[in-house]
């Protein structure tokens, strides 16, 4: 049986909140920010290891407020995600002032992971129903096996929707297996009567049914990925167009290529459980709430570490 890890990207601050690092927070009656309850439902799930993907002005604030926290309930690693930390050959661009995006997040665990893991956004309660079925799927994998095969939890549509505003999604296309096909990154998604509406990448209006799955950066991986993670990145960085200081080199961009190239499998853990986050200032309340719903079932204690 595999030791597994939780890798967590921290190291971006949410433009659209409006000041403040969303990720830090106070969303729990003790004082618990979302991040707690991630790592509490991933240590009850199993895992063994917390990897923070951090930056290094973030570092002293972070260490402080949580990792001084987590280090008495889990291992604790920290990777930083730096604009100037490139393959060699390569130098950040002058003017780029944007994060290199998820992909690169990831990439600056290699050398630090070298078990199956997970990956997550600090910002995000997933639920305790995804980190079992995580855990479960990278206990049980071939750490090293070469079909890799990965998985991802897949949230149902109506359980993630902001009555704050409208969100980003990437819709999921899955075969009759359970494994996934696509994904289909929709955008400007919200609600209508019993259905979503939301844009494709071309700007063109779609309807999505509420059932569907979504992924929402909720990975397990096989240490393999972080190869694969340098190697795109490379191709991802000689093909930029000088001009662009805003492309990203997303997590869910290098996995679709793999897929439709045949060279790895996604097994989709579809989870019930209500997603939530801190996407609009007033989603703030929302999650407060939630989080003192689910203590009164008896889901946590009033105070978690």
């Amino acid at each position: 049986m595999n030791k597994t890890t939780l890798v967590i990207m921290a190291a971006g601050i949410g433009s659209r909140y409006g000041g403040g690092i969303k990720q830090l927070e106070k969303v729990g009656p003790s004082g618990e920010i979302i991040m707690d309850y991630s790592i509490y439902d991933a240590i009850e799930a199993g895992f063994s290891k917390v990897v923070f993907i951090i930056r290094h002005d973030l570092e002293k604030d972070f260490k402080e407020i949580i990792g001084s926290r987590i280090e008495k309930q889990i291992e604790v690693e920290y990777v930083y995600q730096e604009l100037d930390k490139l393959p060699a050959g390569f130098t950040k661009p002058e003017d780029r002032t944007k994060p290199w995006g998820t992909g690169q997040a990831v990439l600056c665990c290699k050398g630090v992971v070298n078990e199956p893991f997970a990956v997550i956004n600090a910002d995000d309660y997933y639920g305790k129903e995804a980190f079992v079925k995580v855990q479960d799927f990278l206990k049980n994998v071939d750490t090293y096996n070469k079909e890799n095969e990965f998985c991802m939890a897949g949230f149902v549509l109506g359980n993630t929707l902001s009555d704050n505003g409208i969100v980003t999604r990437g819709v999921c296309n899955v075969v009759e297996s359970g494994y996934l096909s696509h994904v289909e990154e929709t955008f400007g998604i919200e609600r209508q009567g019993d259905v979503a509406v939301g844009k494709d990448g071309n700007g063109n209006p779609v309807t999505i049914t509420l059932d569907s799955s979504v992924s929402m950066n909720m990975w397990g991986f096989i240490p393999n990925f972080l190869q694969e993670l340098e190697a795109g990145f490379v191709d991802f960085l000689q093909g930029l167009d000088e001009n662009n200081t805003k492309a990203e080199y997303l997590l869910p961009n290098v996995v679709g290529k793999m897929v439709s190239e045949d060279r790895a499998k996604v097994k989709v853990l579809r989870t019930d459980d209500k997603w939530f986050g801190v996407t609009y200032k007033e989603d703030k309340q929302l999650v407060v709430d939630s989080i003192l719903d689910l203590i009164a079932q008896g889901k946590y204690p009033n105070k978690l570490f």
